[in-house]
């Protein structure tokens, strides 16, 4: 098999783990802190669940820029071991917590070690030949998305079976194992000596010398909106779908299947639409995916069944498939030569912006609009946003031409 087709195997396997490991908590967080740290109210329980979640993509915003930074510098490599290493050591940690405080350290300390998604983003792109860009991105995102399903119920069946605090050793060690095959069967060609006689420069000013590339400020805009988007309702989806259910027979099963199905068929289409974008050009891919994703958006505000509202969110997924693949391959392409680790660790900094305000301002705003406001909300942002990219992306199409 052909090096580059290696690496991304092992990475999409590698990203599988890391976004279960960091998703399998989400089930048993608060009966964690219930049963496990001695919270007794229910108040108390919610607010620290809800600060514990969002604490993780609060580090990961602010630190995925300096390790963009730092790959450059030290390979892409030398980052996926430090990521894959010390999350294998946090988690395992947290399997120790006595106190909400304790976790909660520890689910910041995660943020800021993470990064091994953007790492194994960068090292594939640069191994893999260009014609084939959309097809390793996009098979790349169905690992991560596979575990970002497949996580929270992997971690609520280990829960029933073996207890909390379980979960979190065994979600360590194969953390760990994943870091080992990566060390061992990933390559990666970088010159540490050339790149040490290149400029270095701060964060900001990387940032500022990036963003004068008309391109990629929309793509880091497109990021955040894709994750702003999916997240924003997600809190309040339960509630919709008891409304439209009507009763609570099966309750817990329709919400969990409304919830899971966006990813099931980001995952199925994901591989494929990088693929075809090989074909038609990522640029295309992704206006057609941003304008669907908005069309489906949308008409969920006005469904008036789980079964019409689970088609409009499998048919969203098939969309958003689309999306993260080629955000990445055209990232990849506007970014300069040497540049491109520090190009996708704002992208991912973007990501957890999105993962953080998502469920935070939808929350704010169900009050005034409902869920219902909150997907027509989404789905126009998502066509400003098609817009804008049109015009960004076609300029400078033209201008190549």
């Amino acid at each position: 098999m052909q090096r580059w087709k290696i690496n991304l195997y092992i990475l999409m396997v590698g990203n599988f783990l890391v976004m279960a490991g960091m998703t399998m908590i989400m089930p048993f967080l608060s009966l964690y802190l219930q049963q496990d740290l001695g919270l007794t109210d229910e108040h108390e329980i919610g607010v620290w669940a809800g600060i514990i979640f969002a604490a993780n993509f609060v580090t990961s915003f602010l630190f995925q820029p300096l390790w963009g930074k730092l790959a450059e510098k030290y390979g892409r490599k030398m980052m996926l071991l430090r990521s894959g290493f010390g999350m294998s050591i946090v988690m395992l940690l947290m399997g120790f917590a006595t106190a909400p405080w304790h976790l909660l350290i520890l689910r910041m300390l995660n943020g800021v070690i993470s990064g091994f998604m953007p790492a194994a983003v960068s090292l594939v792109s640069s191994s893999t030949p260009k014609e084939r860009m959309g097809f390793a991105m996009g098979t790349l995102q169905s690992g991560g998305t596979a575990g970002a399903i497949l996580g929270p119920f992997i971690g609520g069946l280990m829960a029933d079976n073996f207890g909390f605090r379980p979960i979190f050793y065994i979600t360590g060690t194969l953390l760990f194992l994943a870091s080992v095959i990566t060390w061992l069967l990933v390559h990666e060609k970088f010159d540490r000596a050339a790149a040490a006689l290149k400029e270095q420069v701060s964060v900001l000013k990387g940032f500022r010398d990036l963003m004068v590339i008309r391109q990629l400020p929309v793509l880091l805009t497109v990021t955040f909106l894709i994750q702003f988007a999916m997240l924003s309702p997600m809190p309040l989806i339960p509630l919709y779908v008891q409304h439209l259910h009507g009763t609570s027979e099966n309750l817990a099963f329709y919400a969990g299947f409304v919830g899971s199905v966006t990813g099931i068929s980001n995952m199925i289409c994901s591989p494929v639409l990088g693929k075809l974008s090989d074909r038609i050009g990522a640029t295309r891919i992704l206006l057609i995916c941003l304008a669907g994703s908005a069309v489906m958006t949308i008409p969920q505000a006005f469904a008036d069944s789980v079964g019409m509202l689970l088609v409009f969110r499998f048919l969203l997924g098939c969309f958003m498939g689309g999306l993260i693949p080629t955000v990445n391959a055209l990232v990849r392409q506007y970014t300069p030569d040497g540049k491109e680790s520090r190009a996708f660790g704002f992208n991912t900094s973007a990501l957890s912006l999105g993962n953080m305000m998502g469920p935070v301002v939808g929350g704010a705003l169900s009050g005034w609009i409902g869920i219902e406001g909150l997907f027509i909300l989404a789905g126009v942002l998502l066509f400003l946003t098609c817009i804008w990219a049109t015009r960004a992306l076609r300029s400078r199409q033209r201008a190549n031409g």
